[in-house]
């Protein structure tokens, strides 16, 4: 089950294969590069950034996301707590 958390990223992603909503959906997104998700118009910033989204990847783009990636269309402050951080990148992982 997704963490409590994850409500504020839920608003904007999808947790089912290929359904993009605001954001990409978040399914496969850990090991992915970014820019990665068919059918998602990302901004350049975010096709050209060049990241695999890992543990530290993201952790660093969570914790805010626009400094991380400069250009994102990820209108989102981040997350400042490091332990919600990592529920909601535990999570990622589960979604195959």
């Amino acid at each position: 089950a997704a963490p409590a958390v994850f409500a504020q990223c839920a608003a904007c992603h999808s947790v089912k294969p290929g359904v993009n909503g605001v954001g990409p959906s978040l399914v496969g997104v850990f090991g992915r590069k970014s820019g990665g998700a068919a059918g998602y118009a990302y901004s350049d910033a975010n096709k050209n950034s060049g990241l695999t989204w890992d543990e530290a990847t993201l952790d660093e783009y969570l914790t805010a996301p626009m400094k991380k990636v400069p250009g994102t269309k990820m209108a989102f402050a981040g997350i400042a707590d490091a332990a919600k951080r990592k529920e909601v990148i535990a999570y990622l992982k589960t979604l195959k």
